[in-house]
């Protein structure tokens, strides 16, 4: 056969560039058989949920108490407190009290969103708990499809979000926090990162970093996931949307400087109001430890009791840097890593177990070994998902959870 005979070749197939339009309209599709199993997990968590905390206010009451504690007043604990206070009154707190605590610990993101949706609801806690409800769903759906990217397996998406729903701090969920805003926006922005609709990405990230500080992190584990990305998915024209997601906090501490004077007034409320100092991570993990450890007069039993978890969760932080450093997932690895080391190195370690709400990778990695092996699954369920329910008590009982 001559070269005038021979078949036509087919031209090179081209790797094609993502584009703006169609992967967006690829996270917007109609929900699919994961979607709905994740959302359907969030729903039918709910009720008991509900219940085990407004339960709390029975089981738990003072000696001697009459009445049990109200169910909304359940709801009603902690940082919520300092977030209707913002929505209320603004920065400078009550008027006629002046602020609990300075306020500036708080990035104004969640506070304002609750403003608005008091206006609709007009009761301060049910509205803290509707946006807890709709961004947790959309979370848990988000949460899915990620898992679905990191692998193919039929119901990783599905077990990572039932992982997450029976972990210890998933009450916090549920409750007037942020970690279920936050969550919507980062896994939004973390999925259109791999779906290479950076500009999307970048003004999601804006939005976390509005709510936390974490956004930080967030950050610059999508700069990671940029400047690492080999399939077509880096279009340096896209870089700065990278730099729109940042523009949050120069905001925000620009308000601090207008307000106080102090660029840093965030860290500094951090030190006032909660004893929360940067110390070396040495010093973190013994003082951690002794608060853990250390009995006798004046010691409360409950906060010894939490510092453990602490101590718990730092070390699965530490352990899941490590895994995903081990398997290259560079972008992953910046998140937790970033995050665990800015944990670690406060005067004592606070409420980690509520950050790892925050460490998707976690809970997909965790899905993936569960699915592997039913024995830790098994172990999962019986050992760690009944204290799902005590720190579900805990904090409807207005002791501290974590």
């Amino acid at each position: 056969m001559t070269s005038t005979d021979a078949e036509p070749t087919a031209p090179a197939a081209t790797p094609r560039t993502p584009g703006r339009a169609a992967p967006l309209m690829r996270l917007l599709r109609m929900p699919s058989r994961d979607d709905r199993a994740a959302l359907l997990l969030w729903l039918v968590t709910r009720p008991a949920m509900l219940l085990v905390v407004g339960s709390a206010g029975w089981i738990l009451a003072e000696e001697g108490a009459t009445e049990p504690t109200g169910f909304l007043d359940t709801w009603d604990r902690w940082d919520f407190r300092h977030f209707r206070t913002i929505a209320e009154y603004g920065y400078d707190g009550n008027p006629k009290s002046g602020p609990p605590v300075p306020l500036e610990a708080f990035f104004p993101g969640f506070p304002y969103l609750l403003k608005a949706v008091h206006l609709v609801v007009g009761n301060w806690v049910v509205a803290g708990l509707l946006i807890s409800f709709v961004c947790g769903g959309v979370a848990m759906v988000l949460l899915s499809r990620i898992a679905g990217l990191d692998d193919n397996a039929s119901g990783v998406g599905e077990r990572a979000v039932l992982l997450l729903l029976l972990s210890p701090s998933a009450v916090f969920l549920a409750a007037g926090y942020t970690e279920g805003l936050f969550l919507v926006l980062a896994l939004g922005a973390w999925l259109c990162a791999k779906r290479g609709v950076w500009h999307w990405a970048g003004l999601l990230t804006a939005g976390a970093m509005f709510v936390r500080i974490n956004g930080a992190f967030l950050l610059c584990a999508l700069a990671v996931e940029f400047l690492t990305a080999k399939d077509g998915r880096r279009r340096w024209k896209d870089a700065p949307w990278l730099v729109v997601g940042g523009l949050p906090v120069l905001i925000y501490m620009g308000f601090l400087y207008r307000r106080l004077g102090d660029w840093t007034a965030w860290n500094s409320a951090q030190a006032t109001g909660w004893d929360r100092h940067l110390v070396g991570p040495v010093d973190a993990l013994t003082n951690t430890w002794n608060r853990a450890f250390d009995t006798g007069p004046g010691v409360i039993l409950g906060f010894t009791w939490m510092y453990r978890w602490e101590l718990l969760a730092v070390a699965v932080g530490v352990v899941l840097t490590a895994y995903l450093l081990r398997g290259r997932r560079w972008a992953e690895a910046t998140y937790i890593g970033l995050t665990v080391a800015s944990l670690g190195i406060s005067s004592a370690y606070f409420s980690v177990p509520r950050a790892t709400l925050l460490w998707w990778p976690l809970w997909i990695v965790l899905a993936q070994v569960t699915l592997r092996h039913k024995a830790a699954f098994t172990a999962y369920l019986a050992l760690v998902a009944p204290f799902a329910v005590v720190f579900a008590l805990l904090f409807g009982a207005g002791r501290w959870a974590g």
